[in-house]
């Protein structure tokens, strides 16, 4: 078992990155790349050689193409110490045109021009944009760059190469005083023991200095207790659905109100606050421009998460995904095997127009008359609120998720069921004086159970992934409809990271379901005898 697992693990590996590089193609390759200014308000602001140059620094955030400016370049040429900034002021005015630019100022356009299509890049000179009179419009400032499409390789591998992040103390840039670089382990977490406090807390914890992360590994009273910002999973950086925060981030990071607490801040200051001090992690400066910064943090590790009253997407997802799948296993099979010991009695009858309901009504439509049915006749609350400690708002959409899923497991249970009837076992079973209901419980419950068993581990683990529609019609904030707002407004990141999140979940969940099918039933193995 132990080497089929490995071997499912390579596969799956495999697997997943074949889905991403699919992924990848279609967006990058195939989509137009125009669409993601669709629903961007500062694109429609820009006019004339800005609005030019505005799309191809998009387009450089995006992931299409590697975009240089012609200043970029003479900055590079300061940083060689080949120039001054004095030199490069005067250089970087560019004329209305390139029969209009200065002597100087054209030998190095041409440097520029020569130096990046010697590397494949394709340099677009954009002259001035002026009116009739020659009055200059706004946007129409002369500009000179170079961009070159990302291969669909190398693309791939700074994806892969930046999924995880292992902080360290190197990973404040080395031109910021950071002051000695080093990590320290502590007993006594000054979170929980702040300054003048007098009784101490055990409270372990270790700590970064130029580090990313202040607290690196750390120990509280939440779930699952020890915690840690040493390794980060950044599956892509979103630039309209949530705007410049990680996939990952935006999945875990906790939603609804703020809880605030009394606080006690690394410099003595104690107030009402609901800042998280252990998520905070560097920010250059920051104390140096924010007066509120140098009142409560010692140093600039002071951009902090917040506690909020409600759990993160994931967290709503899986809550709701997890009770609808066990309520879907604690009625769908007993009442399929039911269906199947009583067949054609009024039990199967009434089940089987149940499954035939839930197959012919499209999932949308009986979603909206079971909301309708239990907010109006049960007084149910019909939308989630994460600001509300009442657990009632979990009932409808707990039930409207496992509507379905309940309908299949009645129809496969009971179709196993009766397939195994005839078996020669039962038959044996029967002879030997075993009543029906013996039979169905001992014998026949168990090899129907085989095949449904596979399925029980990918239920628990797409529980995390939300249900598009059950979300949508509830308003739970959860992660299922994350991957449609990405795709509606062409936000690459979310895109790529979210399908890698459901492909590992999927490879996971089939190895569990092959390991849980094997254990069950000791006569499935999954290694090859030597004969």
């Amino acid at each position: 078992m132990g080497k089929y697992v490995v071997k499912r693990l390579l596969h799956g590996l495999f697997s997943v990155i074949c889905v991403v590089l699919l992924v990848m193609v279609l967006i990058y390759s195939l989509m137009d790349r125009t669409k993601i200014f669709a629903s961007d308000g500062s694109y429609t602001k820009q006019s004339n050689n800005a609005k030019v140059t505005y799309q191809y620094s998009r387009w450089e955030q995006y992931g299409y193409l590697d975009y240089v400016t012609y200043s970029e370049y003479l900055g590079s040429l300061v940083s060689a110490g080949e120039l001054d900034e004095a030199d490069r002021t005067g250089l970087s005015s560019l004329g209305r045109s390139a029969d209009k630019d200065s002597a100087e100022v054209a030998e190095y356009t041409a440097r520029f021009r020569q130096a990046y299509e010697s590397q494949g890049y394709t340099v677009i000179r954009l002259d001035a944009a002026t009116s009739r009179s020659g009055k200059l419009l706004a946007g129409g400032q002369p500009a000179l760059f170079a961009y070159r499409d990302t291969p669909l390789i190398s693309r791939a591998l700074k994806y892969f190469a930046d999924l995880f992040e292992v902080d360290n103390v190197h990973s404040v840039p080395a031109d910021q005083d950071v002051g000695e670089r080093k990590l320290t382990f502590t007993l006594y977490d000054p979170v929980y023991n702040p300054v003048g406090s007098t009784e101490k807390v055990f409270a372990p914890a270790i700590m970064g200095n130029g580090t990313q992360h202040k607290y690196l590994l750390y120990f509280d009273g939440q779930f699952p207790y020890i915690h840690q910002n040493l390794l980060t999973i950044n599956l892509g950086t979103s630039f309209t659905v949530t705007q410049g925060v990680d996939v990952f981030t935006s999945m875990t990071r906790s939603q609804g109100a703020y809880v605030l607490s009394t606080l006690t801040f690394p410099t003595g200051l104690t107030e009402q606050s609901a800042d998280d001090l252990h998520t905070a992690t560097y920010v250059a400066g920051s104390r140096d421009i924010n007066a509120l910064n140098r009142d409560r943090f010692t140093d600039d590790y002071t951009s902090v998460d917040t506690f909020k009253t409600g759990f993160s997407k994931l967290g709503y997802s899986f809550i709701i995904g997890i009770l609808s799948v066990i309520m879907s296993y604690v009625l769908g099979l007993p009442i399929g095997l039911l269906m199947a010991q009583y067949k054609d009695k009024i039990i199967d009858k009434l089940g089987t127009i149940y499954i035939v309901f839930i197959i012919a009504v499209p999932s949308l439509a009986y979603i909206f008359l079971f909301k309708a049915v239990g907010g109006a006749v049960f007084k149910l609350p019909t939308t989630f609120d994460t600001n509300s400690a009442s657990k009632l708002m979990y009932i409808l959409p707990i039930v409207s998720l496992a509507l379905p899923s309940i309908a299949s497991l009645m129809k496969w249970m009971r179709r196993y069921m009766i397939d195994q009837q005839n078996s020669d076992y039962v038959k044996f079973a029967r002879s030997g004086g075993l009543s029906e209901t013996e039979i169905f419980t001992k014998h026949i419950w168990k090899n129907a159970m085989i095949p449904l068993v596979h399925g029980i581990p990918a239920s628990v683990i797409f529980a995390m992934t939300g249900a598009i529609i059950t979300e949508r019609v509830y308003v739970v904030p959860g992660a299922g409809n994350l991957l449609t707002q990405a795709i509606n407004a062409y936000d690459n990141g979310v895109i790529v990271g979210v399908t890698l999140f459901y492909a590992v979940l999927s490879v996971i969940a089939i190895i569990l379901g092959d390991v849980l099918m094997a254990t069950v039933d000791p006569r499935i193995s999954f290694t090859t005898k030597d004969r």
